[in-house]
């Protein structure tokens, strides 16, 4: 059996380059902005750990895992009164307003929740009409799991550099509290072991929170982010390392941890050839945990000082946590600021995109 790196690296053709469409360039694409709403909710990990007290002393567990192993201390959940979409549709506006662009100048809404209330109708409908936006933008929802803000910023571009549309938004709203809930709960019964409690535990660091980011024409922009290009890889034969639903996400974090880091290397060596990406001056992944990041930083040879970390403060919000991170980022980059977007997500899928600021 081929192991992780080598499986990662099919499709790519004896001489070095890849096929497909892994590799993409935008010619005329910029960020016009981006903008985050958080719950007012702080759950931290103190708390959760509180309410799992009979569990970690019958399981002989000690306190403090989401500390010490995840690096997770807190993370936000909606208050009474909040809501997913609501909190959506108000980054939404506020990104339409910083870049000052009117809903009606809108061609397309893509909405990349992971977590939605129902299978039907989209998401994106319910976004398309609280942002008021024209019956001629189009609206559909992406699914990608961690990776969909970046997988909808990307459809988004080629669009925008096809002719089709002149201005889209891409939004994404977590709600990560009814499947912590539920895992709490289940994992409080008595039949569940110390093997089902970690299969579990990556569903405690979860977090909420919503984003939303406006991009344009960069000729009728100069002044904005230019949205460059990327890569993206696959390594689908790990599909079932993490699943999840509405009753919970089951995971083979070691495995999984394996089968990213080797996907993630494998696509930056193959990237090298067309990218440059050794030395920007900032590093936006997605937000999971400290050993996922210092794994990443490790692998790829990052400077650490370069990756901002939020999931102690937020924990991993899922899509919303690369443009989260980019928000809490923004006020310290400068223009020619050189930004990388780059995370891998369940299935497994690697993407990184990269921003001239």
């Amino acid at each position: 059996m081929l192991v992780a790196g080598e499986q990662a690296v099919t499709g790519i053709h004896k001489g070095g380059s890849v096929a497909g469409n892994a590799n993409t360039r935008f010619e005329n694409v910029a960020l016009l902005s981006v903008a985050s709403t958080l719950p007012s909710r702080v759950t931290t990990s103190v708390d959760i750990e509180e309410r799992l007290t009979a569990a970690l002393r019958r399981l002989k567990l000690p306190g403090g895992l989401l500390q010490r192993v995840a690096g997770v201390l807190e993370r936000r959940n909606w208050a009474s009164g909040e809501s997913s979409d609501e909190a959506t549709v108000s980054a939404g506006r506020r990104a339409m307003a910083e870049a000052n662009v009117d809903p009606s100048q809108l061609g397309l809404l893509i909405n990349t929740s992971v977590t939605r209330k129902h299978l039907e109708p989209s998401v994106a409908v319910r976004l398309h009409h609280g942002l008021g936006l024209p019956s001629s933008a189009i609206n559909f929802d992406v699914a990608n799991a961690c990776l969909g803000f970046v997988s909808g910023m990307s459809l988004a571009a080629s669009m925008i550099d096809s002719g089709q549309i002149r201005y889209a938004i891409v939004v994404n709203g977590e709600d990560a509290d009814e499947i912590q809930d539920t895992t709490i709960r289940r994992l409080l019964t008595r039949d569940v072991n110390r093997d089902d409690f970690m299969s579990e535990f990556a569903s405690l660091t979860l977090g909420s929170g919503s984003a939303a980011a406006i991009l344009g024409r960069a000729d009728e922009h100069p002044t904005a982010h230019r949205v460059l290009g990327g890569v993206t890889r696959a390594a689908t034969q790990f599909h079932e390392l993490c699943v999840g639903s509405v009753d919970g996400m089951f995971t083979d974090a070691k495995a999984l941890l394996k089968g990213g880091l080797d996907l993630v290397v494998s696509a930056w060596k193959e990237a090298s050839t067309e990218w440059n990406w050794s030395s920007m001056d900032r590093y936006i992944t997605h937000q999971v945990s400290s050993v996922h990041t210092n794994a990443i930083v490790k692998a790829a040879g990052l400077d650490p000082d370069r990756v901002p970390r939020t999931y102690p403060r937020f924990g991993n919000v899922g899509p919303a946590s690369i443009p989260i991170t980019l928000v809490e980022e923004q006020e310290t980059l400068k223009k020619g600021d050189r930004v990388l977007l780059m995370g891998v997500g369940s299935g497994l899928n690697t993407a990184m995109l990269e921003l001239a600021w």
